[in-house]
């Protein structure tokens, strides 16, 4: 411990003489300042001279890894394509294959330990000092939509990589107090198979067996496409692919918000309250083929105007559900209220056949995409689009049918990991720019995404990046390279608070 300082006075100077007095003066001045100077000195080494054991709170942002890196792999990747021109990497194809290869190589290069399962799921894991322990997993998507862009899905898993090898480059992913899994799932989007979340939802052990005699449109079923992967999948071990809950602590996901909230209000990140429930229902609607000269208008059978008057009637529906929806034991007003706010409804396809501008169509069928965050109120709209349906069909004498192809439940994110996930968005953005960023927004999501199977197995929790123009499954999707960097420092805020 430094001496105290000398006390000096001016009114005794029995033993001093004034000059004396003065020269200890400016010494001791000198002593005061060099004091102060010292540990300023010593902070290159994060130490305190004479207080080893004190460190200096001092935040490595790391833009080399989580900005410069991250986004360069991001464009890398963007370019494994099976198309010339345009992004599309659909499950098990050979572009599937090569971006898992990368993204191995990419694991290894942050430290992990990595495998590939028999659904073609990418994993890398890093087990910290207690492998015993529940684990964390981290994941998203490396499948795409046809003509894509580079963000969806591969942020996520360009995001968590980059967060744990700046963990390993400072030497601290040893420390991490339960196991940490990144995970890159094979599908999601569910274009070759039409039947999304087949990664994820192998993990979290909802997928039938029964997914692998499903073909695609040139007859290759599921379980073809592992094979030509040199995956055997089997029954047996597709089931065996089902993580424990026992032996998860929750499930994480980063992904671009695919809407404009966050541009709007000028921030980088939010975290997520929850994700819509999703039908998908295909229409078919069949009349009487005909020549579009000789059939008179009051004696056709048309089925293309029965369907246009159906989707019209589908947007009036979805627009004013409060409207359409009568009160009972089983629509409340908090349900309909509820609708106001996240009810979506969507006509993605039409075809007809045949399809020919002198011909009057024998058959059409379109798809209608359904989403809300109320589950009751999503059923209400299709029961009464469904009622609505029939008879319109009937009034115009034409054959309708209603086919359900796809049912996701809402998702409610766990509130205790959206708290951690907002404070960790929070530090980050304070950590980059040196500025209080005020309050991190909390979301709903329209999306559908991996968290949604996965929280058949644990509890999840979702963190939004800002996109441009909320413009998403399209080559213009674009997310900036600060944008990249505050989504890594927020997982690696995040991963910091289990050392």
């Amino acid at each position: 411990m430094a001496a105290p300082l000398p006390c000096i006075t001016t009114t005794h100077t029995s033993s001093f003489s004034i000059s004396h007095a003065i020269m200890l003066s400016s010494i001791s001045i000198l002593s005061f300042f060099l004091l102060l100077l010292f540990p300023l000195f010593s902070m290159a080494n994060n130490k305190f001279i004479g207080t080893e054991n004190v460190e200096v709170i001092k935040y490595d942002l790391f833009p080399e890894i989580l900005k410069e890196e991250a986004v360069g792999r991001l464009y890398e990747l963007g370019k494994v394509s099976d198309a010339n021109g345009y992004l599309e990497r659909t499950f098990q194809s050979h572009a599937s294959i090569r971006a898992g290869s990368l993204l191995r190589t990419w694991m290894e290069d942050a430290g992990l330990k990595t495998w590939v399962d028999q659904m073609g799921n990418v994993h890398g894991r890093a087990e910290g000092i207690n492998p015993s322990e529940k684990a964390l997993l981290i994941g998203s998507h490396l499948d795409t939509v046809i003509d894509a862009g580079f963000f969806d899905g591969s942020l996520g898993i360009i995001c968590s990589i980059s967060a744990l090898k700046a963990l390993n480059s400072s030497g601290r992913l040893g420390n991490l107090t339960r196991p940490v899994e990144v995970i890159a799932f094979s599908d999601e989007e569910g274009v070759r198979f039409q039947s999304t979340f087949l990664g994820s939802a192998a993990i979290a052990g909802i997928l039938p067996v029964s997914t692998l005699q499903v073909h695609d449109k040139n007859g290759v079923t599921v379980q073809g496409a592992l094979r030509a992967s040199s995956i055997e999948t089997t029954e047996e071990n597709l089931l065996q692919l089902k993580y424990e809950p026992e032996s998860v602590w929750g499930y994480v996901e980063v992904h671009i918000e695919q809407g404009p909230v966050l541009e709007n209000v000028g921030l980088p990140l939010a975290s997520v309250k929850g994700i819509a429930g999703q039908t998908r229902l295909k229409v078919t609607v069949k009349g009487t083929q005909g020549h579009a000269g000789t059939v008179p208008m009051n004696m056709r059978q048309d089925p293309m105007v029965a369907a246009a008057e159906l989707i019209v009637f589908l947007e009036s529906l979805c627009k004013q559900p409060d409207y359409y929806l009568s009160y009972d034991g089983q629509c409340t007003s908090s349900t309909v209220e509820s609708l106001a706010g996240s009810l979506v409804c969507t006509v993605g396809e039409i075809s007809t056949w045949p399809s020919a501008s002198n011909v009057i169509p024998g058959q059409v069928t379109f798809t209608i995409d359904v989403r809300a965050m109320d589950d009751m109120g999503r059923e209400a709209i299709i029961y009464e689009f469904s009622n609505r349906l029939y008879n319109m069909c009937d009034r115009r004498s034409v054959f309708c049918n209603v086919e359900r192809k796809h049912d996701a439940n809402a998702v409610v994110c766990d509130p205790g990991l959206s708290t951690q996930l907002k404070s960790a968005s929070y530090a980050a953005l304070k950590r980059i720019t040196g500025e209080d960023p005020g309050d991190v927004p909390v979301l709903m999501s329209g999306a559908g995404h991996d968290a949604m199977a996965m929280s058949h197995l644990t509890k999840v929790g979702m963190l939004f990046v800002r996109c441009r123009g909320g413009i998403s499954h399209s080559p213009a999707e674009h997310v900036s390279d600060d944008d990249v960097w505050a989504a890594g420092m927020a997982v690696l805020a995040f991963l910091e608070t289990m050392l």
